[in-house]
């Protein structure tokens, strides 16, 4: 029997393919309609994988999600060989990954994955609800910050204050937000922007040494409260 010369429907596909369009042209895009034509299937057939546009959408933000690193924290995917499943990951040395290396390795790629799809950040931004990936991140977050000594209370403000942190990031570009036109600068009214103009000529480097800068004070910050925590103790 000779194989459709169209690949057969599945969600993997349709999700892939709903990506695909909001990344190019935005949330506003997704249809079913407008899948539908893209997949080159009609509409209905779309309902046997997906019940609903929201379904659909909460499929594509897990499917980001997916795309988190989340080895330093020990979950299964990242662990070594012969490691148990849910114990924490471990250095050269043997020991759990610190948790300020943990935060700032996750980070950098919690932002790369939202970076690469930033028209999904404002559905994505609204929390886990009952997304599998997004819960497995949160869990292994807050798993990791409580086994290093974190109260659960501390590590749950902890979590969310990092999400704040690189979802504002990665919600869209403040070197891009300056017109390039040096004239909008008057000496006169901004004397402090005569230089302006220049920065969305240089968004990624503004752009990712303000999120550097930014982790790195949170973490400066979040060792210090952590030091005093269990001098305490």
């Amino acid at each position: 029997m000779a194989r459709p010369r169209t690949p057969l429907l599945s969600r993997e596909r349709i999700v892939a393919a709903a990506l695909r369009l909001i990344d190019a042209e935005g949330l506003a895009a997704l249809s079913t309609r407008r899948l539908a034509t893209e997949l080159s299937v009609s509409g209905p057939s779309l309902y046997n994988h997906v019940a609903t546009k929201d379904e659909l959408l909460d499929a594509v933000v897990d499917s980001v999600i997916g795309e988190v690193d989340l080895s330093m924290f020990g979950t299964p995917d990242g662990l070594p060989d012969g490691t148990p499943d849910g114990a924490p990951d471990r250095s050269p040395g043997g020991r759990p990954t610190p948790w300020p290396d943990a935060l700032r390795d996750w980070a950098r790629s919690y932002r790369a994955a939202l970076a690469a799809h930033p028209n999904i950040v404002p559905v994505l931004a609204q929390g886990p609800g009952r997304r599998p990936n997004a819960l497995r991140l949160a869990d292994a977050v807050f798993g990791h910050l409580v086994e290093a000594g974190w109260p659960r209370g501390q590590a749950t403000r902890i979590g969310a204050l990092m999400r704040y942190f690189v979802t504002g990031s990665a919600l869209a570009s403040f070197a891009a937000g300056f017109p390039a036109d040096a004239e909008v600068y008057d000496a006169v009214d901004y004397p402090h922007l005569g230089e302006a103009h220049r920065l969305a000529g240089h968004r990624g480097t503004v752009d990712e040494g303000a999120f550097e800068t930014g982790l790195e004070a949170l973490l400066d910050g979040l060792v210090l409260r952590f030091d005093r925590l269990t001098e305490r103790s």
